[in-house]
């Protein structure tokens, strides 16, 4: 299925005591680059998250954002440091009777002072965490993938008709093709009739100067290839892969075939068609700029 290379999506998991959630911006880029923003506690997660977006991302950049709820009680320790509340006590004591202040020392004083309170978090086993990172990452790329194929399907609907446009524009132009020569060839006898005073014209040196003519304009070729090529973009637009490059390559050869025809005919009604059929390879160019 064609894809878009732009989306957004959305995934969520749980495991005891957390919830991730995870966020996929996609917008174009010629490769695949993946930038993460996550707590500094998961980076040992960063590689294996950027792999996986990889594996099913053939283009695009992806920003991707992993963030972390705490849910339900946390288990934490307080430990007091009695080696460090004892020196302070000291201190605060020989500072006293140095300066002969009466009173005594409150316990709060000792626990305000810093280091005697520590908080200890228990250490945390971070592999456990990654099956629910791992989950939500899953969902996350699933609702992108759907979006980027949901917005890709748009985009191939709009080439097919650009490029069923194109094949009549071709149709017209080879159709057109032959009658150039034969006004060329009349126009070439009435211009050679007013130099001839007695009326007799040499029928071989028209029939050569119309023959030049011929193989100098014959499009022939180039209205041929035009019309292979797009057939393979239609062709392309119902592979399941990645065929953003594959249909940019073909519209360059578009290009050139067209350029050909335009400089080659020398006809008023050809070299219009010929701007419509630039026209409608430039939106197209346009387009594909937006596929995987």
């Amino acid at each position: 299925m064609i894809k878009s290379m732009t989306g957004y999506g959305r995934g969520e998991a749980s495991s005891p005591g957390k919830k991730f959630n995870v966020e996929l911006k996609a917008v174009n880029h010629r490769f695949c680059e993946v930038v993460l923003r996550m707590p500094r506690s998961l980076s040992l997660f960063e590689d294996r998250i950027k792999k996986l977006i990889q594996s099913r991302i053939a283009r695009g950049r992806v920003d991707g954002f992993l963030s972390q709820e705490e849910c339900g009680e946390k288990t934490v320790a307080v430990k007091v440091d009695k080696a460090l509340a004892a020196a302070y006590y000291r201190a605060v004591k020989d500072l006293q009777e140095s300066l002969d202040i009466a009173g005594s020392i409150k316990i709060k004083y000792l626990t305000d002072l810093p280091g005697v309170l520590v908080v200890e978090e228990p250490a945390e086993d971070l592999e456990k965490l990654w099956p629910a990172i791992l989950e939500a990452v899953e969902a996350a790329l699933a609702n992108l993938i759907l979006m980027r194929e949901a917005e890709g399907e748009q985009l191939a609907t709009d080439l097919r008709q650009r490029i069923e446009k194109l094949a009549l524009l071709n149709d017209q132009i080879r159709a057109r093709s032959p009658l150039v020569v034969e006004e060329y060839r009349e126009k070439l006898r009435a211009r050679l009739n007013d130099f001839i005073k007695d009326g007799s014209l040499d029928p071989e040196r028209l029939a050569a100067e119309a023959a030049v003519f011929a193989d100098r304009s014959n499009i022939t070729e180039e209205t041929v290839r035009l019309d292979s090529h797009l057939k393979q973009a239609n062709a392309c637009l119902k592979e399941n892969q990645p065929v953003g490059r594959k249909l940019d390559f073909l519209v360059q050869e578009m290009n050139r075939e067209i350029n050909t025809i335009g400089s080659k005919a020398n006809d008023l009604e050809i070299s219009r068609l010929v701007v419509e059929v630039k026209s409608e390879i430039e939106k197209i160019r346009e387009q594909i700029q937006n596929l995987e």
